[in-house]
C-alpha cells in the first residue's frame, strides 16, 4: 500500500447500521471496501453480494488474517465490542468502532491500551461529532456566541415495538435505551461541558432487564448542570438545547443528526442550514483516512478521553439505577 492507494476496509457485523456505512464506503474514492465478516458464512455471503464485496469471510478471525485489509469497522452488538477490537488491532488492523466503544470504561480502557501497544489507529464512531451542524456548535461555542455554557438539555428515544429477542431488549448484549440511545445527549453534554464531576440517574426497567427510559443528570465544576434522556418505549421530543449567559443553541429533531440549528441572542434569532448529505457517515470515514494517513493513534474531534469519560458517566449512571451486565 502506497500514501495515495484507498484505505482498505473491512466490516465486521452485518446489521443494519453496517449496511449504512457499506453503502457510504462505496462512494468514497479514497476508501474500498473489500471485506465483511460475520459468525456465519451464509450471512457474509449474502450481505457481500448486496454491496458487491469481493471477500466474505464467515468468521471475524479470518477477517482478522485477512492481509488485505487495513481497517476494519467494527459493527458487532456491544457486548462484543471490546473483544473484537482487540482481535483486529492485535492482527494489526487499525478500527473504527461503533458506539458505544464498549460496555464500560474497564473495557474502554483495555482497547486503548491494545491500540497503544500495537500502534494503530482507533475511535469511536460517534458519527454526530463529525456533522456539519455539530462542528458549527463547536465554532459557536469556540467564539463564545452566547455567552458561559449553564445547562444543557437534550432527549433522544422512540416508541418501538416490544422484541425480546432484539439486542435493543437483551440484557445479555448490553441491550437498553441509555448505551444504545442516551449516549447522544450524554455525549453532548461531554462535548459541550467536558467531564461531569456528579453524575446521578433515575430509570424505569422494564420486563426484559434493561433499562426502557432513563433519566441521567449532571453536574460540572463550573456549576453548569445537563440532563440526558432516553427512552425505548415512548416517544420523546428528541431535540437539545444548549443555554449560555447570553443566548441559547437549538438543535431540532433529531439531535444527533440534525440538518440545521438555530441560536437566539439578544441581537436575534438565527438559522443555519447544515445538510448532513447523503452520505452523512462519511465525515467519520473522511476522519479516519486523515488520521490514519498521518499517522495518529486517535483522533482530536473524538478522542480517546473522550471515550474514557462518557463511559465512566454511563458507569455511573447504570450504579444509579442498579443495572448490570453479565459478566461485569
Amino acid at each position: 500500500m502506497t500514501d495515495t492507494d484507498p484505505l482498505r476496509w473491512g466490516i465486521a457485523g452485518t446489521g443494519q447500521i453496517a449496511g449504512s456505512v457499506a453503502k457510504t464506503l462505496k462512494h468514497y474514492p479514497e476508501a474500498e471496501l473489500v471485506a465483511v465478516a460475520s459468525r456465519a458464512q451464509d450471512t457474509a455471503d449474502a450481505f457481500a453480494g448486496k454491496f458487491e464485496i469481493a471477500r466474505p469471510h464467515g468468521s471475524y478471525e479470518a477477517l482478522a488474517e485477512d492481509p488485505d485489509v487495513d481497517v476494519v469497522y467494527v459493527a458487532t452488538p456491544h457486548h462484543r465490542h471490546r473483544d473484537d477490537t482487540i482481535l483486529f488491532l492485535d492482527s494489526g488492523k487499525h478500527v473504527m468502532c461503533e458506539k458505544p466503544l464498549a460496555v464500560n470504561r474497564v473495557q474502554v480502557e483495555t482497547m486503548i491500551e491494545s491500540a497503544e501497544r500495537n500502534d494503530r489507529f482507533l475511535m469511536e464512531a460517534i458519527w454526530t461529532r463529525f456533522l456539519p451542524s455539530i462542528r458549527k456548535v463547536a465554532d459557536l461555542l469556540a467564539h463564545d456566541a452566547i455567552g458561559e455554557v449553564v445547562h444543557v438539555d437534550a432527549t433522544l428515544g422512540g416508541a418501538f415495538d416490544f422484541m425480546p429477542d432484539h439486542r435493543l431488549f437483551d440484557l445479555a448484549k448490553a441491550g437498553g435505551s441509555l448505551l444504545d440511545l442516551g449516549l447522544y445527549p450524554v455525549q453532548l453534554a461531554h462535548f459541550v461541558l467536558g467531564t461531569p464531576t456528579t453524575v446521578t440517574a433515575q430509570a424505569y426497567i422494564g420486563k426484559s432487564g434493561v433499562d426502557e427510559h432513563t433519566i441521567v443528570t449532571m453536574g460540572f465544576e463550573s456549576g453548569a448542570l445537563a440532563v440526558a434522556q432516553s427512552a425505548l418505549r415512548t416517544n420523546l421530543a428528541c431535540t437539545a438545547r444548549i443555554a449560555g449567559t447570553n443566548g441559547v443553541i437549538e438543535l431540532p429533531k433529531f439531535m444527533h443528526c440534525p440538518d440545521h440549528l438555530e441560536v437566539e441572542t439578544a441581537a436575534g434569532r438565527e438559522r443555519f442550514d447544515l445538510p448532513k448529505g447523503a452520505h452523512p457517515f462519511g465525515y467519520e470515514i473522511d476522519e479516519v483516512t486523515r488520521r490514519v494517513g498521518a499517522g495518529d493513534l486517535e483522533s482530536p474531534i473524538m478522542p480517546w478521553s473522550d471515550s474514557m469519560s462518557i463511559a465512566m458517566t454511563l458507569d455511573l449512571a447504570r450504579a444509579a439505577i442498579g443495572l448490570r451486565f453479565p459478566g461485569e
